[in-house]
C-alpha cells in the first residue's frame, strides 16, 4: 500500500498543483525533495571553454537557470551586455524572467509557444545574421547543435551551469521510509545510487518521466514500476493517479 511518496522536484508554488489533489484523494503524503541541484560555473571554469560572451549578438535561453547563470557570469567576467543584444527563449515565461536582469523590450525578446526549440527556429532564421550563444548545462546532448546546423545558423554552445547531487543528510538517510520514488532525470537516479550505495528497492515503487530516466533505472539494476509519459497519460500526475487507482483495486 502506497502511503508516502517522494517527488524529486521542488515543492509546487501553487496550491492548485495536481499533486496536492492526488494526496487528498488517495490519502497519501507527498514529500518534495530534489535529488539534484544546479550550480553555476565559476569564471575560471568558464574561461577554459575559450568562449567570449562579447562576441555574440544573440542568446538562446532554454531555462531560467540559463538566464541566471548567463548574467551572473557576465557580471563576474565584467562583460557589458549591450542593449542591442537579442534574446530567444523557448517559452514566454522564460522570456519574462529576463526582466530580472534587463529592461524588457519586445523588439529584442523573442519566444516560442510550444516550449520546444523547434518552435523558435523560424524566428531565428529571420535573424540569420546574428551570432547565437547557447548556454547549457553540463548534462546535455548535441540535439540543439544539429538543429541549428540544419538551418545554417551561426551558433556556439557553451556550458554555464552544472547538475550535481543534492546530498542527503544523515538524518534524511536514517528516515528514508518512502513507498514510492518519482524521478524526472537520469541525474536523479545517479544521485540515488550515490546517496544510497546499498539501496535495496524491495517494495519501494519507482516512477519515472521520460525515456532517458526510465533507462537509467533499468541500467542501475532497479525495478521500474511506472513510466510516463504515455499516449493515454501525458503527464506524471495523470499516470500517478491511474497507478494509485489500480493499487486500490
Amino acid at each position: 500500500m502506497i502511503k508516502k511518496i517522494l517527488v524529486s522536484q521542488p515543492k509546487p508554488t501553487s496550491d492548485k498543483s495536481p499533486y496536492f489533489d492526488i494526496a487528498e484523494r488517495f490519502g497519501v503524503e507527498m514529500i518534495f525533495r530534489p535529488f539534484i541541484k544546479v550550480e553555476g560555473m565559476t569564471a575560471r571554469e568558464f574561461r577554459t571553454q575559450k568562449v567570449s560572451i562579447s562576441d555574440f549578438t544573440a542568446v538562446v535561453f532554454t531555462s531560467r537557470h540559463a538566464i541566471d547563470h548567463f548574467f551572473t557570469l557576465a557580471k563576474e567576467l565584467r562583460v557589458n551586455i549591450p542593449e542591442t543584444m537579442k534574446y530567444f527563449c523557448v517559452t514566454e515565461t522564460i522570456a519574462l524572467y529576463i526582466q530580472k536582469y534587463v529592461q524588457y523590450r519586445k523588439r529584442k525578446v523573442f519566444f516560442g509557444s510550444s516550449g520546444r526549440v523547434d518552435d523558435l527556429l523560424p524566428m531565428m532564421v529571420k535573424h540569420k545574421t546574428e551570432k547565437y550563444l547557447v548556454p547549457q548545462s553540463d548534462v546535455h546532448n548535441d540535439s540543439l547543435t544539429k538543429l541549428f546546423d540544419s538551418k545554417k545558423l551561426n551558433h556556439t554552445e557553451c556550458v554555464m551551469y552544472k547538475t550535481v547531487s543534492n546530498d542527503f543528510t544523515e538524518e534524511e538517510i536514517k528516515n528514508f521510509d518512502y513507498d514510492m520514488l518519482i524521478f524526472f532525470s537520469p541525474s536523479g537516479i545517479e544521485a540515488l545510487t550515490k546517496n544510497f550505495p546499498n539501496f535495496d528497492q524491495g517494495n519501494i515503487a519507482i516512477a519515472t518521466f521520460g525515456p532517458a530516466t526510465a533507462k537509467a533505472v533499468t541500467d542501475a539494476g532497479l525495478r521500474l514500476d511506472l513510466e510516463a509519459p504515455s499516449e493515454k497519460y501525458p503527464s506524471m500526475t495523470g499516470a500517478l493517479q491511474h497507478y494509485l487507482l489500480l493499487q486500490e483495486e
